[in-house]
């Protein structure tokens, strides 16, 4: 049940970002078990379609329930492919919102994470009333770095979150007065 009035659909010239849901599950499991996703984000143990369905059902949607925003899958509007995922997501240790995102191998370089991020990113300020949004990766991670700094946050510091003993970097922007 949708405790909030906001859309679970949203638009850029060649995207659809639509919350993540169980249906969505193999696409998922497949995007869960990239080579990219295992060495930057890490092994989530999710390894058949059940799991992804778990996964998606435990923590995915509870956040999207409580605060309205969350996951969404990232498709492509040509064609109806499932490419990547792209969200706001409400992490321990972090101030404001974590943007996140993460794609099939053959979808990266085409300007779609960038196009996704930005339109999570204005929906954060603009829809959601969030004040900051907060971006995290690790070193190694060049690519989600560009891409952060194309949609305007800054490199701050290196931290560590809770729990996790790899130092990451932190990247922040805040609501434009």
């Amino acid at each position: 049940m949708n405790q909030h009035p906001f859309p679970r659909l949203f638009e850029t010239e060649r995207l659809w970002l639509r919350a993540t849901h169980s249906e969505d599950a193999r696409f998922v499991l497949d995007l869960l078990n990239t080579p990219k996703w295992h060495q930057y984000i890490g092994d989530r143990g999710v390894r058949t379609v059940e799991d992804a369905r778990r996964y998606i059902q435990d923590r995915m949607l509870p956040q999207l329930e409580r605060l309205g925003f969350g996951n969404y899958t990232v498709i492509r509007k040509a064609d109806g492919l499932k490419m990547g995922s792209c969200g706001l997501y409400d992490r321990e240790g972090l101030e404001g919102v974590d943007i996140g995102f993460a794609f099939l191998p053959e979808c990266e370089g085409q300007g779609y994470g960038t196009e996704s991020a930005r339109k999570m990113k204005d929906l954060a300020f603009e829809l959601f009333g969030v004040d900051r949004i907060s971006g995290i990766t690790v070193k190694e991670n060049l690519g989600s770095q560009r891409l952060l700094e194309k949609i305007g946050l800054k490199f701050i510091e290196n931290i560590r979150l809770p729990n996790d003993p790899e130092e990451i970097m932190l990247y922040r922007l805040d609501r434009p007065a």
